[in-house]
């Protein structure tokens, strides 16, 4: 099956790295509850939700924000302003993923904002998890991985967000 490219690209860091990982193949999903259904052995907490926000302060000082956290926790709008130190806060368009992700759907973007040149912000809550799932650049597409190996591989800014 062709997957979205960035699929290859995370397990290549992943196996460069030597790390354990496991993969899941199934159908598309466009929600974090619908993914933790094809994910056996997995429960939705364990799911890493990534999202892009747009922040700002002015219409010069604006970026795009991949915000990290349990599937099952949803962010806290007031704690992202405060720790980005920004005004404005709002989801990112589905043309806006489109670009920054070079094509990723909504649903299928991975965790990994290092891969789109976008900063990252990563809720501590979610490494409170031993192991942890994530669509991986494709809505038919999930790998786990230790939390611990993916915050070296990483390296995000952790910060309360939920």
């Amino acid at each position: 099956m062709d997957y979205h490219p960035v699929v290859d690209k995370i397990k290549d860091l992943l196996n460069k790295n030597n790390l354990w990982f496991e993969t899941f193949e199934h159908e598309a999903v466009r929600t974090s509850e619908e993914a933790a259904k094809t994910r056996p052995g997995y429960s939705l907490k364990q799911g890493a939700k990534a999202m892009i926000v747009r922040v700002k302060n002015n219409e010069s000082d604006k970026k795009f924000v991949m915000l990290v956290f349990p599937a099952d926790l949803r962010f806290d709008n007031n704690k992202v302003k405060t720790t980005l130190r920004v005004k404005d806060i709002r989801f990112a368009t589905p043309d806006e993923i489109n670009k920054v992700t070079s094509g990723v759907e909504i649903g299928g973007v991975p965790p990994f904002g290092n891969f789109f040149n976008v900063e990252m912000i990563v809720d501590p809550k979610l490494f409170e998890n031993e192991k942890i799932v994530f669509n991986a650049g494709d809505r038919r597409y999930s790998i786990a991985i230790k939390s611990e190996d993916y915050k070296k591989v990483v390296n995000p800014k952790i910060s309360i967000i939920t």
